[in-house]
């Protein structure tokens, strides 16, 4: 993946670049019930994720419709929306169609 491939940075928008070695030092995070990334410096930062409703964990994913908790496993519907179809971040068509565009050799 390359930057101008990878999803940005929710909070200042920064793009992610591929690791030299071992894990990506981004995480993962749900915003609205929406999964965001979250780039190294903005993770010393209140970031106003959700968290969950169990435990209180904002270690969150988020999966057709549904809002998993990764430190208790516990499992919620969305609340907005159909269930089974995500909710699409705005820009986020456009970001794709340039990648693909770009893949594909289209002008």
């Amino acid at each position: 993946m390359t930057t101008e491939d990878a999803m940005p940075c929710y909070n200042c928008g920064a793009r992610q670049t591929d690791p030299v070695r071992g894990a990506s030092p981004w995480k993962r995070g749900v915003r609205a019930e929406s999964q965001v990334l979250i780039c190294p410096d903005c993770q010393r930062h209140d970031l106003d994720l959700d968290t969950c409703e169990t435990c209180g964990s904002s270690a969150l994913i988020c999966r057709l419709g549904e809002v998993e908790c990764r430190s208790c496993g516990s499992v919620r519907q969305g609340r907005s929306g159909d269930p089974l179809v995500p909710e699409v971040p705005p820009g986020l068509s456009a970001e794709v169609e340039a990648a693909l565009n770009r893949v594909l050799g289209r002008a």
